[in-house]
């Protein structure tokens, strides 16, 4: 009988805030502990439920892109700025961007369900009491819909 060989994958999903930073950094500790491949993910906002163009800032002119172009441009910059940040984090260096269009909760748990994912990381603005009723928290709704592990990683508020 043939030997399966798994491949660890810890899902990231990020947002490209301060608080995915965090998760990833987080992850890419726990990457290195399994011999795990980070996956980094990106939900592009299904356009049926949002504009289609972002309007961005780049050198000083205003320009529309597609939420895809957008997206990726974001993802592109995001890693960038990760792989300057933390040379010789190796985890941090091979993870893989990942872009997909949906709604973000539902698109994360899919995701980590397709990829065989060992656990999903991610970020938190730690909202608490009647904020996070009324807002609703997405890291709470993966924790309760994903059939895998979940960390969250709250980040302190700033002061």
């Amino acid at each position: 009988m043939a030997k399966k060989i798994v491949h660890n994958i810890l899902l990231v999903p990020v947002d490209f805030t301060s608080f995915s930073e965090e998760a990833l950094v987080f992850a890419s500790g726990l990457a290195k502990c399994m011999s795990a491949q980070l996956l980094v993910l990106h939900v592009i906002h299904d356009p049926a439920e949002s504009p289609g163009f972002y309007a961005r800032k780049h050198k000083k002119k205003k320009y529309l892109q597609s939420l895809e172009e957008a997206a990726e441009e974001m993802m592109q910059e995001f890693l960038e700025k990760m792989r300057q940040a933390f040379p010789g984090n190796e985890p941090i260096q091979k993870a893989t961007p990942l872009l997909v269009v949906g709604t973000p909760v539902t698109r994360i748990v899919e995701i980590a369900e397709t990829k065989q994912a060992s656990m999903i990381i991610l970020g938190s603005q730690g909202r608490t009491g009647l904020s996070n009723l009324l807002l609703g928290s997405k890291a709470a709704q993966v924790v309760q819909l994903s059939t895998i592990p979940v960390t969250v990683v709250k980040t302190p508020k700033m002061k």
